[in-house]
């Protein structure tokens, strides 16, 4: 490839991106995920039903089940500690009294998602089913998108980690953000996501993943029959995550 032609591939793609439209190619080499960007959309718009009043106490199934799935780093350090989801314990007020109780927190993957809207090189995109990404090719490490997000939801990978439980999986990247994908990579092939999986199998029920745009999906329906709650609602960012018993 001589000069000329060199110059005017990477003009065309400086052009493709200032523009905010992507090439197939250039998602391809980035390793950005094509498949939910493939779906027509509103077709799919993929979200969780989190049922707190089945949640087993001290049952952390879900959350080893995403750390083993994607590779999350785990140095047992809190300094380090990545998590994509965790079970935090809240105070609950009812009435005059109040009491703990635990709750699962994850990317609520938002239709108006602030931590997409402050990146500044568009790593942290939201594909066509709704799914919110970081593309970690792209990521430079600022951190914006920690800041914004409202759910605490988003982590910096401070480190790498030694162990590469999932090669199947790529390895995690240090200097970069992460969050919660929502196993993109499993709903692309008609799997649920990990903690699902992992959920189930206990007998607990407590998560439900599926399409919020099918009214006769496991998860409308769930939001149909079932008073739920999303969390910081005012906040206008259209969370995903909804929860039974919250």
């Amino acid at each position: 490839m001589d000069r000329r032609d060199f110059m005017k591939m990477t003009g065309g793609t400086i052009l493709a991106v200032s523009s905010g439209t992507y090439a197939f190619q250039f998602l391809v080499a980035s390793g950005r995920s094509v498949s939910g960007d493939n779906i027509a959309a509103g077709t799919v718009r993929w979200g969780m039903v989190i049922d707190l009043n089945k949640c087993i106490e001290g049952c952390t199934a879900c959350l080893d089940a995403c750390r083993t799935e994607n590779n999350v780093a785990f140095h047992g350090d809190n300094r380090w500690d990545v998590h994509w989801i965790r079970k935090v314990k809240a105070e609950q007020k009812i009435g005059t009294e109040s009491k703990e109780k635990s709750i699962l927190l994850l990317c609520n993957h938002c239709d108006k998602p602030p931590c997409a809207q402050v990146c500044p090189v568009q790593a942290t995109y939201k594909r066509n089913d709704g799914i919110v990404i970081v593309d970690h090719h792209r990521c430079i490490g600022c951190r914006y998108c920690m800041i914004a997000c409202p759910y605490n939801a988003r982590y910096f990978n401070m480190k790498d980690s030694e162990h590469w439980q999932n090669e199947e999986r790529p390895k995690r990247s240090h200097g970069v953000a992460e969050a919660c994908t929502l196993c993109a990579h499993r709903l692309d092939t008609g799997r649920q996501p990990a903690c699902v999986e992992a959920c189930n199998n206990t007998g607990a029920g407590v998560l439900f993943v599926g399409n919020l745009n099918d009214s006769d999906s496991e998860v409308s329906q769930l939001i149909a029959d079932r008073p739920t709650k999303r969390l910081r609602e005012e906040l206008g960012t259209e969370p995903k995550v909804h929860y039974i018993g919250l």
